[in-house]
């Protein structure tokens, strides 16, 4: 039965199959209220389990406005904390979802979320809960027995505890970041609400791969869509420490341009600026790409300086997807993020 009902301000599904957790929260396409977790800016509860630098969580609303009306696949070739996929999952906006990142562990670690939710949880809660006084000897000792095993739930505890949620190997493959001395990592009942969250939401519509960013894209479909939010041009070059290979900058320019070619709607996440600083190269007109600022609020170095400049970072629309947006103008009323970009085309 395909009628929607509220619940909660939210919308599910008449008739949907809901489980609890054991904290009693009950879990559905867009009924999460139960869950200890931030509202995001339309007051929707979207689970994050996977504590990560540079996640477009605070952006996801943002980017949402620009997705087309209907998607078969969505591909996140830089998958990272999955941000933009569960915003999505949660509103429903696909019927199959694509994660993949080239760090191997990570990516185990969302197959571990998504089909053994209740295994890792506990897990967490284990190794959480064997913290001691000396929580710096036992960070290193978890980050020993991870660089040797490569255990999701050893990383989930050292992504929850690492310095800033960011990842960082040496040249030999290892994690190597330091602890946060300040933080204990999210309390299991938390962490356990947000792999439920996350895992009744992408359980068997969702493929987790490893793999380059290029094999994968050219396997794009015409009513798939791609986010792609490469590492930071700032850290990466020939070699990212989140991976050990950096995104070239003229490889990626030529795979948007095979994109292009084969009229795959697609957003990418690339560059910014704060104030008058632009932050990464932009990418190349001959691409024909929409660009769009999104405000991300204020630096907080700029902040510690005494300065207020507000940091924006860049949003790249493929034309395929402005002539979706078009479609979507003619037959339905679009968002007012849409309705920015469309107007702003004519």
């Amino acid at each position: 039965m395909k009628q929607l009902r509220k619940a909660g301000g939210t919308k599910v599904r008449t008739g949907q199959s809901l489980r609890t957790n054991a904290e009693g929260a009950i879990w559905g396409t867009g009924d999460i209220s139960g869950a200890t977790m931030l509202l995001d800016a339309e007051g929707m509860k979207v689970p994050h389990p996977i504590p990560y630098q540079g996640s477009k969580r605070n952006l996801a609303i943002q980017i949402l406005a620009y997705f087309p009306d209907h998607i078969d696949n969505l591909i996140e070739p830089f998958a990272g904390s999955g941000a933009i996929t569960l915003a999505a999952a949660v509103r429903g906006l696909a019927e199959g979802y694509h994660l993949n990142d080239l760090n191997a562990p990570l990516i185990e670690l969302w197959r571990m979320i998504i089909e053994e939710p209740q295994k890792l949880a506990k897990q967490y809660e284990r190794i959480w809960r064997d913290q001691h006084d000396d929580r710096r000897e036992y960070y290193s000792r978890i980050r020993n027995e991870f660089n040797q095993t490569r255990r999701p739930h050893h990383f989930l505890y050292l992504l929850a505890r690492c310095v800033k949620a960011s990842v960082r190997y040496n040249s030999k493959g290892e994690f190597n970041q330091s602890p946060d001395k300040r933080r204990m990592g999210a309390l299991p009942t938390t962490m356990c609400d947000h792999i439920l969250g996350a895992s009744h939401l992408l359980n068997g519509k969702t493929k987790c791969t490893s793999e380059d960013y290029k094999s994968l894209v050219k396997r794009a479909q015409p009513e798939d869509f791609i986010y792609m939010d490469p590492p930071y041009q700032g850290v990466c070059g020939d070699r990212d420490p989140r991976y050990l290979k950096g995104v070239l900058f003229d490889e990626f320019v030529e795979a948007l341009c095979d994109l292009n070619a084969r009229d795959i709607s697609y957003i990418v996440s690339y560059d910014g600026r704060t104030g008058d600083k632009v932050h990464g190269r932009t990418l190349p007109p001959s691409l024909q790409l929409r660009h769009i600022e999104l405000a991300a609020g204020r630096s907080s170095q700029e902040t510690l300086l005494g300065r207020s400049a507000v940091t924006y970072e860049s949003l790249y629309l493929s034309p395929a997807l402005e002539k979706r947006l078009q479609t979507c103008r003619r037959n339905t009323k679009p968002t007012d993020g849409q309705l920015v970009l469309l107007e702003a085309g004519n």
